[in-house]
């Protein structure tokens, strides 16, 4: 049961941007599996993607084509198409080129996406039936049943949306995203598409995907595996009536990022929340850093941590846990007598110890809720990250277990 996880708010459509949804049964016949999405002319795209050494070949692919000035966007579900080889990559190509003719630009004007099954080929000729069915549903308010479409053992589509007037202008952020377990980006099985419909320069964009996916897709964590597949793709249409943001200095630019960002971070979390057999949301800040990289050590050690997420799934407030992944992080001459910890707001270690005050019934009660915010200060300096996770459940070992089945 998804934590928190409401149904899908207004998506609002993006001046310039169509998508359209088809079924090609690669998994289960009468599934809507194939999107494609259409950007105007001129539009600049940008991205972050996998750092996965045994990456997909539709995101080998991607890379190089996102210098082709691409038009549109292809996604599959169902299969990854990723470790096989060769073979993947001709699947890979042959539906670019299929997409391409059937809509009349080049093929290296297509973006391939693919989420499913690792280590399986992808059915490339069941995609390319169904792209005329998707072509022809092409329509700009169809965020909504694209969010669906991408999904794989998501439990409910994901969707944020912003409006923002920027010059005097009234502009559009609309993004969907899809992922519930092999979930830490790290690029960045998550796919992320946002839309504006501001005039960007390319160069600005990859900037503000980066700068945005760091601070949301980058600071997710399920169960600490990066998959194959991530992607995250921000689009500008370039159809406001605006003058086009070409430096990063712009107050221009700061507004649109921090749009971006808000719709970037609410689809990071969503994915949090639908995390596959989740129970808990649970927030993981680390202050007090010497730098970025010891409080996002601290806070990974804590949010991948079996020992702590089965605590979590059995609202068992069990500090000492939580103290020996600080402990084994990492962290250079770590002080462990500056160390407090919360949750919430309840303090249940202070310099590195029990606090003399904390009850057991007060971190039991805070176990007990949905959401849950761990707090570490490390008493180090003025550094702050956080991240978001889940707990560990029953759940998700049988959906994992049973995934190919």
């Amino acid at each position: 049961m998804p934590v928190g996880l409401g149904p899908l708010p207004v998506l609002h459509p993006v001046s310039g941007f169509r998508l359209g949804i088809a079924s090609a049964g690669i998994k289960r016949v009468g599934r809507k599996d194939v999107v494609i999405m259409e950007a105007a002319e001129g539009a600049s795209i940008a991205g972050v993607f996998t750092t996965n050494a045994f990456c997909a070949a539709p995101v080998t692919l991607t890379r190089q084509h996102l210098s082709c000035s691409p038009r549109y966007l292809l996604v599959n579900t169902g299969n990854a198409n990723a470790g096989t080889g060769k073979p993947g990559m001709q699947a890979a190509v042959s539906t670019c080129e299929a997409l391409g003719h059937l809509v009349g630009v080049d093929a290296q004007q297509v973006l391939p996406f693919s989420t499913g099954v690792i280590g399986e080929l992808l059915p490339a000729a069941k995609v390319i039936d169904a792209m005329p069915a998707a072509l022809a549903d092409l329509s700009e308010g169809n965020w909504a049943v694209a969010a669906e479409g991408i999904m794989t053992t998501d439990t409910q589509p994901k969707g944020s949306s912003r409006q923002i007037t920027l010059a005097g202008e009234t502009v559009t952020i609309t993004g969907i995203s899809k992922g519930a377990g092999m979930i830490r980006p790290n690029m960045a099985t998550m796919l992320g598409y946002v839309a504006t419909d501001a005039r960007v320069a390319q160069s600005v964009l990859q900037h503000m995907v980066k700068a945005a996916a760091d601070l949301s897709f980058n600071r997710i964590t399920i169960d600490g595996d990066t998959s194959t597949n991530d992607s995250c793709v921000l689009i500008a249409t370039g159809l406001a009536d605006m003058p086009e943001i070409a430096s990063t200095d712009s107050a221009e630019y700061q507004q649109l990022a921090e749009a971006v960002n808000a719709v970037m971070l609410e689809l990071a979390q969503a994915i949090v929340r639908d995390g596959e057999g989740a129970t808990k949301f649970v927030t993981v800040q680390v202050n007090g850093g010497a730098d970025r990289d010891e409080c996002l050590d601290v806070g990974y050690a804590v949010a991948h941590s079996p020992l702590i997420k089965t605590a979590l799934f059995a609202s068992d407030p069990n500090w000492g846990r939580i103290l020996a992944a600080v402990g084994y992080a990492g962290v250079a001459n770590l002080d462990v007598e500056k160390i407090d910890v919360y949750l919430d707001d309840v303090c249940i270690t202070r310099n590195g110890s029990r606090a003399q005050e904390y009850l057991e019934e007060q971190g039991a009660a805070v176990m007990t809720q949905a959401e849950i915010t761990i707090r570490i200060e490390l008493g180090r300096g003025d550094c702050t990250e956080t991240l978001w996770t889940t707990d560990l459940s029953h759940e998700y070992v049988r959906i994992n277990a049973e995934y190919r089945t």
